[in-house]
């Protein structure tokens, strides 16, 4: 768990009160303060109010205290449950804002400051979010309560929908259930409070009661609080004694309806009588376990409406069984490394995807299993379809939101999708064949950037759980992600790749347009700081990170290397550049084309350029001593054979990884300064920098007809990488902080020197 920035504490009276009422909910109470703590809204106070708990419940708290003057424990002697718990914290409770919490949950970190926004915004007096239901032991499927049209928008509660939807067994979603956050104001002019003769249904109580004073209701269908279900819950409890309860409040308030509130009157009645169904439900259930079977015979025919509802009791039991037999048998002892990814990763095919597998391979070696989670289709780009590698045999599961897995391939399942890849197939061909001047399809969205959608959400919350001990975010923008997880006892890491907000000021000098969203510098450490690690791939871009983020664990892990034992100077007549589509491989290649390649050209007629990569697929026909060879399944030819590599890059950030990859082939390299960014120091000597134009041809053509230059300046290279990026020194600190981090979770499974596993599972 993380500790509360001490800088960051309020130094006023607080804003929220959080009231959180507890009896015997030590398992899960750190947990549930954790998650309020680390809210993004610092200003508040967290009462726990303990109704006379015989766990460990009050040292936990007292030690949590000690951490953090924001919480207050207030203690009872006896058990009064409940409401009489919350009436206790609300008497005591210093904020504008009233937020209500159950002991064994979890919020959202940006909970508390998106209802409170929202509802100031729309001049609510109540807001309440959606829930995440899940089970404790997570044997179960996630859910979330609100379904169909209630999920779609936000929307305002009228006192007769809401007490229609809180039909007990009704169709609607009960919206009693969710956690709703109260202006304190409404609860104390005039005075109104949670009744105590009720132990479930306390919460749908008080709210009726507000919204009949005339107070406003809103809820915004986002599934920021998650509800945990496990064997000591008490709220999805119904008993006689529950029953009865909550019919006597019934039938007090329905006392109290004015003769002209007819209309109301009549649906309170209706409620009345789904209580009565109920409880006729609890005794037939209760007399079919006692194997009386006159007495549930004679309920039966005296309320057929519980005979009815006697369905859904059989379908609890049934999923059940049907859960359990999907469950997996054994789990495996190893700890489990889940990876959150939106990239098109299917081996290493780009630059990105191999810095992720070589990392992901060194922290394998540790004995750990590790999955690949991508919670979104868009990861799939314009196609329908992923066909993985070998390179993906690290991977023990992978799972691809939308995709149903065919062999080695994982294939979309939406007939929309599967149509655009067609039409963006014939697109790319017509440009191939210089028909067209450019691609008309609309591309993809760059999807590592996208935003979680709400099945994204759901999606990261039916698997990752069970595989999540360990959280890895690929890129900043999946930091959103690790809540859905429902592992807050899990450490995170989030691998940088580039700091995204430098690029948007070199994208616009250049006049081009990135293939990213625009992100400014406060949103992108906002997301870095949602991560206990975070791992820049540079030492400039490291060291940005403990400037804005003093208090985060920073660990910088380049790309790693394996080099060739001696140069490779490769023809005289071949230079070479390797790249993805990505903007900035784009905008260099094309200056390069128009400013340089014509020069090198009128020198050296003979010489021919080779291009590989999907790079190839936006470029058009190729020019003049130009080949287009798209992506090449096996490169290591390709370098053997090239005189020269190139990496004429004017824009972006990170590290350079082809540059990483061509310095390992034994290459000779040329490269703009912007290349080099973060590694200046390190491979400056190793590489002939040129900016340019002119002199950027003048580098290609002398190191061409040199072989000597270009074996020198190769060994150069080879020299510098093994001193400064063997797998070792690059991925050595995160690998020895991801072990410790297991050992102190007591894991005793941990090699250090395992291989990886040697299969795949897709699903």
């Amino acid at each position: 768990m993380k500790a509360p920035d001490p800088s960051e504490r309020a130094a006023t009276a607080p804003f929220v009160s959080v009231i959180i009422a507890n009896y015997n909910g030590a398992a899960h109470l750190a947990d549930a303060i954790g998650s309020v703590q680390h809210q993004s809204l610092r200003n508040l106070e967290i009462i726990v109010s303990d109704d006379a708990s015989t766990d460990d419940s009050i040292r936990i708290v007292i030690g949590l205290m000690e951490a953090d003057p924001r919480i207050r424990l207030i203690r009872s002697e006896r058990n009064c449950g409940p409401a009489a718990a919350r009436n206790r914290a609300l008497a005591v409770a210093k904020g504008d804002w009233i937020a209500v919490m159950d002991s064994d949950d979890l919020m959202h970190p940006r909970r508390l400051e998106f209802l409170i926004q929202a509802a100031d915004r729309d001049g609510a007096d109540i807001v309440a979010d959606d829930l995440l239901e899940f089970d404790s032991d997570h044997s179960r499927h996630p859910s979330a309560l609100l379904t169909g049209r209630w999920a779609r928008s936000p929307f305002w509660v009228k006192i007769v929908d809401y007490i229609r939807l809180n039909h007990l067994y009704g169709p609607g979603p009960a919206i009693g259930y969710l956690k709703p956050l109260f202006r304190a104001s409404i609860l104390t002019c005039p005075p109104i409070a949670y009744d105590e003769t009720l132990r479930i249904g306390e919460d749908y109580d008080l709210v009726l009661r507000l919204l009949h004073s005339g107070k406003s209701f809103r809820v915004y269908p986002l599934l920021l609080y998650f509800y945990r279900k496990h064997k000591g819950s008490t709220s999805h409890r119904l008993n006689a004694n529950v029953l009865n309860a909550l019919k006597a409040a019934h039938l007090r308030f329905l006392s109290q309806l004015s003769g002209v509130e007819r209309g109301l009157a009549a649906v309170m009645r209706a409620r009345t009588r789904s209580i009565d169904t109920a409880y006729a439900l609890e005794r037939l259930l209760s007399s079919l376990r006692g194997r009386n079977w006159l007495r549930a015979l004679g309920i039966a025919v005296r309320r057929p409406q519980a005979l009815a509802l006697l369905r859904l009791a059989l379908a609890v039991r049934l999923h059940r069984f049907v859960s359990n037999l999907a469950a997996p048998g054994v789990r495996s002892q190893r700890p489990q490394v889940c990876v959150l990814s939106r990239q098109r990763v299917i081996g290493r095919t780009n630059g990105s995807s191999t810095y992720l597998l070589d990392l992901l391979a060194a922290i394998a070696k540790l004995g750990v299993d590790i999955h690949l989670l991508a919670p979104s289709p868009t990861t799939l780009g314009r196609w329908p379809y992923l066909k993985l590698s070998n390179d993906m045999l690290i991977f023990r599961t992978i799972r691809v939101r939308g995709t149903w897995r065919y062999g080695r391939r994982l294939v979309s399942i939406d007939l929309c999708r599967i149509f655009q890849g067609g039409i963006a197939f014939l697109d790319t061909l017509l440009l191939n064949f210089g028909l067209t001047k450019q691609l008309y399809f609309r591309r993809a969205p760059y999807s590592v950037a996208e935003s979680l959608t709400r099945a994204d959400q759901l999606f990261i919350a039916r698997h990752a759980p069970a595989i999540g001990d360990f959280l890895i975010a690929d890129y900043c923008f999946l930091t959103d992600a690790f809540p859905y997880a429902l592992r807050p006892d899990a450490k995170t890491a989030v691998i940088m790749h580039d700091r995204f907000s430098s690029r948007a000021s070199q994208f616009n000098d250049l006049r081009i347009t990135d293939s990213l969203v625009s992100i400014t510098e406060e949103e992108e450490c906002s997301k870095l700081a949602q991560a206990d690690i975070i791992v820049p791939i540079q030492w400039e871009e490291a060291e940005f990170v403990r400037q804005k983020l003093p208090s985060r664990r920073v660990i910088v892990a380049p790309m790693a290397a394996d080099p060739v034992s001696t140069p490779q100077p490769g023809k005289s007549n071949l230079v070479l550049f390797i790249g993805s589509s990505a903007a900035p491989n784009v905008d260099g290649l094309r200056w390069f084309l128009d400013e340089c390649w014509p020069r090198i050209w009128s020198r050296l007629p003979y010489s021919t350029l080779y291009v590989a990569g999907t790079i190839c697929q936006v470029l058009g026909p190729a020019p003049r001593g130009v080949m287009f060879l798209g992506f090449v399944e096996d490169i290591r030819s390709l370098y053997a054979e090239a005189g020269v590599v190139i990496s004429p890059l004017r824009a972006g950030s990170g590290l350079k990884i082809k540059l990483i990859e061509a310095l390992a082939h034994g290459k000779a390299v040329v490269a703009t300064p912007k290349t080099l960014q973060g590694v200046e120091v390190l491979l400056s000597k190793a590489v002939r920098l040129a900016e340019d134009p002119d002199k950027f041809s003048s580098a290609v053509t002398e190191l061409l007809t040199d072989p000597n230059a270009r074996a020198d300046l190769a060994t150069r290279g080879l020299t510098a990488l093994h001193a400064h990026f063997s797998s070792e020194v690059c991925y050595g600190e995160l690998s020895n902080h991801i072990k410790a981090s297991f050992q102190a979770k007591g894991a005793t499974h941990l090699s250090g020197l395992a291989s990886s596993p040697n299969y795949l599972s897709c699903r």
